[in-house]
């Protein structure tokens, strides 16, 4: 079930470094939503070994460590890049930080996620995913030159459901972010619901497309996902999420 979304103003063919400015800041939606289309041409350009090789890259998630259950039922890497106009330029790998201001689970913490695989930091198929939603940020991009990239999985069971967002209705404290769904096998729920700040529903999706995307403007909107449980008939379930956090990076 999709509300009617909001569009952000068209940036087609938009790149780091010369990607048309969008209107006043009250003209433009917080949030835009697109078809698995946008993602899936942008890819057309890349070999089709390469795109296959980025979303198998999927099934090689190590467990995530601070979820503090018994069980993992979410698996991810994580890497951050600069953003160039020609280019992604790989930092440092480093913890993941959030404050408790909007990450009452695992905020105040350093998170220290395996790193992305070489062929998926230095790949064409991430580099093009990451251009094309720069291109389309519904807000300015002026000081938007970095991301952070997370591949995430969550997996159910009939025994126990999974968390895409154990800290419920949040912000993630970045200045904008994409999800794009990559997978969703054998699974009910993960829908996705948006609030404005003072927590009126705004836009509810379910993502079910391979590439289908949601951006949205992180300081303006607050934003969560119900668990995931396998479909009836089936005993486990995987949903496959890439997430990409747009931010200024440090200066000096």
């Amino acid at each position: 079930m999709t509300t009617a979304p909001l569009r952000a103003p068209d940036t087609s063919g938009a790149v780091p470094g010369n990607a048309p400015a969008p209107g006043p800041l009250d003209q433009v939606a917080p949030f835009v939503q697109f078809g698995p289309d946008l993602l899936a041409t942008a890819l057309a350009e890349v070999p089709e070994d390469g795109v296959t090789e980025f979303t198998d890259s999927w099934h090689d998630l190590p467990a995530d460590a601070h979820l503090g259950t018994a069980t993992p039922y979410r698996f991810r890497r994580y890497g951050s890049f600069r953003l160039l106009p020609d280019r992604l330029e790989k930092l440092p790998h480093a913890a993941f930080f959030q404050d408790r201001t909007v990450n009452k689970v695992n905020g105040g913490v350093d998170r220290m996620f395996a790193p992305l695989d070489e062929s998926v930091a230095s790949g064409a198929a991430l580099r093009t995913v990451v251009r094309t939603l720069f291109g389309r940020l519904p807000g300015p991009r002026t000081g938007i030159d970095t991301c952070g990239v997370h591949q995430i999985r969550v997996t159910a069971t009939t025994d126990a459901e999974g968390h895409p967002a154990p800290e419920g209705v949040h912000q993630d404290g970045h200045s904008y972010v994409a999800q794009v769904l990559i997978r969703r096998e054998d699974v009910e729920g993960a829908e996705s619901t948006l609030y404005d700040l003072g927590r009126r529903r705004i836009h509810h999706a379910l993502l079910t497309a391979p590439m289908e995307t949601i951006v949205l403007d992180d300081r303006r909107v607050l934003h969560g996902v119900s668990p995931v449980r396998p479909a009836p008939g089936a005993r486990t379930g995987v949903r496959d999420m890439l997430l990409v956090d747009f931010f200024p990076g440090p200066t000096g």
